[in-house]
């Protein structure tokens, strides 16, 4: 979403492809940033031959000159609809660049299905280093292929407010108690069943908030209600944004088994929060320890509790600073600018190299006519 209305505000023509679904406040938000929008409507993963053809015939239409796909059931789609276009003319198959969001690389299908297909793409990029040598080492993609490109935020939108703080502390009952906030899906790799049972052992008064949604929200609030945390814990669902959230509260914690550059940490350190996360990959590059945050062992849940309370009985004084050298750091090393400035020119130079340079000789960065495809899954 932030490259795609970021790219269109530079000049680009931007479209994005979703593989599923109607796309929602989402599709709307786009649409009225000037981003295209066109979901496929596919009801069986890759296996639907609907998808296929629409994505294909979407291409024939609009001939962008790049596409840039996220996650694996897009980039295997992207890689395998540039093939017939490669035995066409010269410089009629787009630009591809694939994303790689996450450290894992999932099951041996998943392994194999990136191997075959390598050879169709022009650049495989990494969110984050840890995400680039896990990759390699599973022989899913080739180093001279590979370029690790941080995600950005918006550090103009995120970031520290006074009066958004006391609003949604209002709007939550909230006074002088200290506020942790965990944002992301439901789902296993997140492992909010520790973090929950790092709660009990968490002093009063403290609360925590919990952002997402996903298939383990009924089993976690079974467990939450096990433990006798309903009074603790608050489960906000799925939220477009958490600005308001990171705002109002006074720590951002994340208790995931893996990661790839987890935005949840790079927009709380925007919003100035001191940050708790696990010590996986991924989260060691957002986080600098003892520094814009503190890192513990994942899965425990021990370990997790006392680093917690260490960081609430901290003088207000020190938790702050710890904010403001986050902020700093995220400003300096991961800002939307930044990022989008690095994708225009990957974009630029895949381009020269596809076209040749004689073919885009007085090229402008900034404005491409075509589209750039965003499929973000």
């Amino acid at each position: 979403m932030l490259l795609a209305k970021g790219l269109r505000v530079r000049g680009w023509r931007v479209s994005v492809v979703a593989l599923s679904g109607s796309g929602g406040e989402a599709a709307v938000e786009l649409k009225e940033a000037g981003v295209g929008f066109q979901t496929l409507n596919m009801r069986k993963g890759l296996a639907d031959p609907r998808g296929w053809i629409c994505f294909n015939r979407w291409l024939r239409h609009e001939k962008p000159e790049v596409v840039h796909a996220h996650l694996p059931h897009a980039a295997w789609m992207a890689r395998w609809s540039r093939l017939p276009l490669l035995f066409r003319t010269r410089g009629s198959a787009p630009v591809l660049v694939d994303t790689l969001h996450s450290s894992s690389t999932g099951k041996a299908g998943r392994r194999f299905g990136y191997r075959v297909s390598n050879w169709l793409v022009d650049r495989v990029t990494a969110v984050s280093e840890a995400v680039a040598e896990t990759h390699l080492a599973a022989g899913m993609v080739s180093r001279g292929k590979l370029t690790v490109l941080s995600n950005g935020v918006d550090t103009e939108a995120l970031r520290p407010d006074a009066q958004a703080r006391a609003a949604a502390r209002k709007k939550l009952g909230l006074k002088d108690e200290f506020l942790w906030l965990a944002a992301g899906r439901l789902e296993p790799v997140k492992d909010y069943s520790t973090l929950l049972e790092a709660m009990m052992n968490v002093p009063e008064p403290a609360r925590l908030l919990i952002a997402g949604g996903g298939v383990l929200q009924r089993e976690l609030l079974g467990l939450c209600t096990c433990l006798g945390l309903e009074r603790r814990v608050t489960f906000l669902g799925f939220e477009p944004t958490v600005k308001r959230w990171m705002q109002a509260a006074d720590g951002f914690v994340l208790s995931s088994r893996w990661e790839g550059l987890p935005m949840g940490l790079l927009e709380a350190g925007a919003c100035a929060l001191p940050v708790i996360a696990t010590d996986v990959p991924g989260s060691r590059e957002a986080i600098v320890h003892g520094q814009t945050g503190w890192l513990t062992p994942a899965g425990d849940a021990d370990a997790l509790s006392e680093v917690m309370t260490k960081m609430m009985r901290a003088p207000r004084e020190e938790r702050r600073a710890m904010g403001e050298r986050a902020r700093h750091r995220v400003t300096e090393r991961f800002s939307l600018e930044a990022a989008l400035d690095q994708w225009e020119t990957l974009y630029g130079e895949l381009l020269g190299e596809t076209r040749g340079i004689a073919d885009v000789e007085g090229f402008n960065l900034n404005r491409i006519s075509g589209s750039g495809v965003e499929s973000p899954f």
